[in-house]
Parts: C-alpha cells; structure tokens; sequence
C-alpha cells in the first residue's frame, strides 16, 4: 500500500483534477461490466489526458512498487480492468483523440475513443472499420487492443489484430516505445507489435494505436432463420458453410432472443429454439442472393427465414448484451467464450443446455457462430446465496468440456484466472512458461495489471 508521503508526490506530479482518493469517487472505476464482487479498492485513480502523465504515472507505480491497472471504457466482461487492492487504476477515458489520414488509409487514434467514433469519423471519408464487437457503441479502442476484440463481422474481416499497423505503448519502467507505423508491411526487426495486442494491458499500456481502414462496406442485407433447437441450427451452419459467406453470422438460443424481445420488441418468435441471424455485402444481385441463401437454410431445417435491408431489424444480433443487463435483479458472474473446430461445435451446441444445468436457470449463450464461439453468460442473482456457488460449478464444467473438445480461451483476465481447469491443449505448459519469461522481461516486478491472462 502506498503511503501518503507517496500519495502526496503522484498529486504533486500531475495536475488537479487528474487524481482523485477520495473512495466515494474511485467507486465507479473499480468494476468492469463482469461485476465480479472480489474488485478490491484502488489507492488512487488517474484519469490520465495524455501520454505524458500515463508515463508519470506508471514512473510514480514503478518507483512505489504499486499495481497498476489499466482502464477504458470498463466494458469488458471479463474482469480485465477490475480494481485489486492498493492499486493504482489508470483510467485512459479522457484520451478520445482520432485523426483519419485518407491517403495512407489509417486512423490515428487515442486508447478512449469508442470504436463507434473511430467507424462514424472513418466514415466521413468513406472509409470503414471493420473490428465490430456488439458493444461498439460503447467499448474503447484501448479496450479492443488489450483483448484483440473481433465482434459479429470477424468472420470475413477479421479481428482487431488484423487492423492494428502501429502502437504507442508505455512500458513497465515508464518508457514510452512506439512500434510499427502507417505501413501495411514491416518488417524492420522482430514483430514487437502484435505482442501487445490482445495482452490485456499487462505488458504496456497503449497510449496510441494506428488502425488500418478500408473501403466503406458495400450494401448488405441480413438473414434471420429461426430453428427449433440450438444443435439444429449448428448443424445448419455446418451444412450451408460451403456454399454461403456472411460477412457476419450470430447464432441466439431461445433465452437470448427473449431477452432482445423484451429489451425491444421485434416481432421475435418467443418459442423459437434458436435464431442464426446471417448478413451479406457480397456484390452482385442483392434479391437473387438472397433467396439462395434463405433456401439452403430452410433445406437444411430452418422453419422459417425472412430478410432485410433495415438497419433497425438487422441489429437483432446486437440485442443480447443490453436486453441481458436490463434484468437488474441478476449480475453477470461469469462469462467469457468457448472456441471450438470444425464440427465440434455443433457437437458442443448439442450438449449446450446440460452443461449449464447445475444454475438450476435457463442462462443465455449467444453462438459467434463465423468465430465458432460459444460465450456462455451465467448470472448470479443477490437475493439467492447459493447461486453464486451454482453458477461457478457450472463455468467450470462448460471449461471442462470445452477443453475435452479442444477449445481454447478467446476472454482471459480475471475471470478465467479464478478457474481452476487443466492446461489448454493449444497453449501447454511449454506454452505458458515461455508467456511468463516474455512477461517478466518486459515487467519484472509484476505491476502491470496483475492476476490478468497469467
């Protein structure tokens, strides 16, 4: 714990109002959206508004030897930027600033800025961003760099890696580094930047990132097929995947399309097992594609599929998170993402709802079915003491199962550090050996956002 000699120079070093003590105002910075009880109690909290005073601050971290733990928007579900005790909580809202340069096709942008504000300022010049989680309207880039966020369009357009053509990262002893630049090819040394993508904030702390853009998406349209289980849907999948290719497909068991149904109504079949929600920007004959697509799904079981072109009957897909969080009798205990090859994931989908028996509830999993992921949202609620215990049984028999399958974590951070399960067959203990000297060569005394990933 840093003492109030301590205290008193990180208030001297930066200016009013970029550190706050005071427990009541530090409150709203200790959770992200997973909010998972053991966040501990930060000592102070920087709203840092630019890459200098990110640099004071982890110097001050470093010298105090006080955890730090980064922070964007806190949308995470995962529990990457919950507070642990006597930290320091780096919070990077405050840092919003995107600069579109149209010749070299690239923003410039600040770790704060939302990834729907780096999409709407790319789109001025026609231009897009692809990276495109469900929580867009609200996640930071930040946030998106430190856990390589992918969202609904990965399947065709990849994840945030993919976008990421340089970095400025503030490192463990307050050095600011810059990797990469505005080239699509670099091949200047050894591939430092990619490291630092999807590291949660434990190896540097992004102070500025340049994100590849491309060329704004052509029109699409989208395909809501309903089902009348999960595992038939999958199935469906498997069987139209050769001929059909979304640029994004969602997959949405019966609990998670009457969660959108009653965040807001869209005429959503309640009885429905299952909803695959498929959309196309592929050029050519919009109608005529369409009804190929529509009839390889009702070939393939689907008992009803209709189309659109409206944007507000599209987003469907973006309904759980927010229909989820409206219950505000239950808080989200864990979840995170199975990932899963190949026909293993309809053979997954078929045992989806047994493994989430022991919550004694019908907890919903939306399928990131172009990923082949299966992010299961077991929620806890305050009035019942034992549902916290049943709802960890379950995660740990969905990481159990998933391992056998051979699945690997797409959400590590916090929540899935408290699980105990066995070594994931694609990262073994060699594996994990050669991440913890990476980790303490660039972080030697441990500060950077630790009990994340490790």
């Amino acid at each position: 714990m840093a003492s109030m000699e301590a205290l008193e120079e990180l208030l001297a070093a930066l200016p009013d109002e970029v550190v706050i003590t005071a427990p009541e105002q530090m409150e709203k910075y200790r959770h992200d959206w997973s909010r998972n009880p053991p966040a501990g109690m930060p000592v102070a909290v920087v709203r840092a508004e630019d890459a200098e005073q990110v640099q004071e601050a982890v110097r001050w971290a470093a010298r105090h030897r006080v955890p730090v733990v980064p922070r964007g928007a806190g949308s995470g579900l995962s529990g990457g930027s919950n507070a642990v005790d006597g930290c320091l909580m780096l919070v990077l809202e405050r840092m919003r600033g995107i600069e579109i340069d149209t010749a070299a096709r690239v923003a410039v942008v600040e770790p704060g800025a939302l990834n729907a504000e780096v999409k709407a300022a790319a789109a001025t010049h026609g231009l897009w961003y692809p990276p495109d989680p469900s929580s867009y309207e609200i996640c930071s880039i930040g946030g998106n760099v430190a856990t390589n966020a992918g969202g609904l369009c990965c399947v065709k357009y990849g994840v945030t890696t993919d976008y990421v053509l340089g970095l400025d990262v503030v490192l463990a002893d307050g050095t600011l580094v810059t990797l990469g630049g505005p080239r699509v090819k670099d091949v200047a040394g050894l591939s430092l930047l990619k490291l630092f993508v999807g590291s949660e904030g434990t190896l540097g702390i992004v102070t500025r990132a340049i994100l590849r853009l491309v060329p704004a998406q052509d029109a699409r349209s989208t395909l809501v097929a309903s089902f009348p289980t999960v595992a038939a849907a999958a199935e469906a999948v498997l069987a139209v995947g050769a001929r059909m290719r979304p640029s994004m497909m969602e997959l949405m068991d019966n609990a998670s399309l009457n969660a959108v149904e009653d965040y807001r109504a869209m005429g959503l079949d309640r009885t429905a097992g299952a909803l695959l929600v498929a959309q196309s920007d592929a050029p050519g004959p919009r109608e005529r594609q369409d009804r190929g697509d529509a009839s390889r799904l009702q070939a393939a079981g689907a008992a009803e599929v209709f189309a659109t072109d409206d944007p507000e009957e599209e987003d469907v897909r973006r309904g759980p998170p927010p229909g989820l969080h409206r219950d505000r009798g239950a808080r989200v205990a864990l979840a995170g993402g199975r990932r899963r090859p190949g026909a293993r994931a309809a053979r997954a989908a078929r045992g989806g709802g047994e493994d989430r028996g022991a919550v004694r509830r019908r907890d919903p999993c939306r399928r990131a079915r172009g990923r082949r992921q299966h992010p299961p949202d077991h929620r806890v609620r305050p009035a019942d003491p034992d549902s916290e215990r049943r709802a960890r049984a379950a995660f740990d028999d969905v990481m159990a199962a998933a391992i056998a399958l051979g699945r690997h974590h797409h959400r590590r951070a916090r929540c899935r550090a408290r699980q105990k399960r066995a070594p994931c067959p694609t990262s073994g203990h060699d594996v994990m050996a050669l991440t913890r000297r990476v980790k303490a060569a660039l972080d030697p005394d441990g500060i950077l956002n630790p009990g994340a990933v490790l």
